[in-house]
């Protein structure tokens, strides 16, 4: 039994595209590339980089099989950050509830914490989402992810509706 951890979850929701200035692209080599059917294996890399210091453990629960039918899923999008040809974070657009979309995870590699591109990224996922038919887009962050993430999302447009509390078990 791994280490657990009570945390909150607060879940929030955008349901109008925000009137956000364009995201000015990040200095340096950056691209935001889409994943399209991305190998479990990079996939797993991603999620562990990012959500390490994070308990993020969820997606590390699931087999290959089921890990892949979310990921691989048409209706599920997955865009890397790429900084000097190396990834720098990721996030994850879920569209298989329509007209309803989920921003599923959004993060940074700890080496790129605090450089400025989390609200680029942020503003590229919400500029993409209200780029199809949705009348409604999602997001949990939870008292165990970065402190700045909550603040961010509600700079951004999105309006908390709901909170609960959790409890995480790391893997051994």
């Amino acid at each position: 039994m791994g280490k657990k951890h009570k945390t909150i979850v607060t879940h929030l929701e955008m349901t109008a595209p925000p009137r956000l200035p364009p995201a000015p692209h990040p200095p340096g080599k950056y691209a935001l590339m889409r994943a399209e059917n991305p190998p479990v294996h990079f996939y797993r890399y991603l999620y562990d980089a990012v959500g390490r210091d994070y308990v993020w453990v969820n997606r590390k629960r699931l087999s290959d099989e089921v890990l892949a039918s979310i990921v691989q899923h048409p209706d599920v999008e997955i865009y890397v950050l790429y900084c000097n040809g190396a990834p720098a974070g990721y996030f994850e657009l879920d569209f298989r509830s329509l007209p309803r979309a989920e921003l599923s995870f959004l993060g940074l590699i700890p080496e790129q914490v605090g450089s400025g591109i989390g609200s680029f990224m942020l503003r590229e996922a919400i500029t993409m989402a209200w780029s199809r038919e949705i009348n409604r887009l999602i997001v949990q962050t939870c008292t165990l992810d970065h402190p700045r993430a909550l603040p961010m999302y509600q700079r951004m447009g999105f309006s908390p509706y709901a909170q609960e509390e959790a409890e995480l078990e790391e893997l051994d």
